[in-house]
């Protein structure tokens, strides 16, 4: 129908197929960003922060904070990490979820 009124390829693109497709778009966004911030075996597996924790991702600072340090001040300090992490992949999630949503259409 769009290309009987005179849409071009590139019109039918944005304002049609995308368009129809943004849930989909939208669900795997936020899987993909959430597990982003989760990222821990593989880091682990792969550099372990090597060299000098330049390799790091906070979920692994996180776990070294807790487990490798001694006494119970490091405790504190990485369950402190791990509930500031929390919001922050919270809030970042929420905004691109509110993002994508408005692009989507209802059928």
């Amino acid at each position: 129908a769009a290309r009987i009124d005179g849409a071009t390829e590139w019109e039918i693109l944005w304002k049609i197929k995308i368009p129809m497709v943004m849930p989909s778009i939208t669900i795997c966004m936020f899987l993909t960003l959430t597990n982003s911030f989760k990222l821990y075996d593989q880091n682990l597996a792969l550099t372990d922060g090597a060299p000098n924790d330049m390799t790091q991702m906070f979920a692994l600072n996180i776990f070294d904070t807790f487990y490798a340090r001694a006494g119970k001040a490091w405790k504190g300090i990485g369950q402190a990490k791990a509930v500031i992490f929390s919001v922050i992949v919270v809030i970042i999630s929420s905004f691109q979820l509110g993002y994508t949503r408005k692009r989507e259409v209802q059928q």
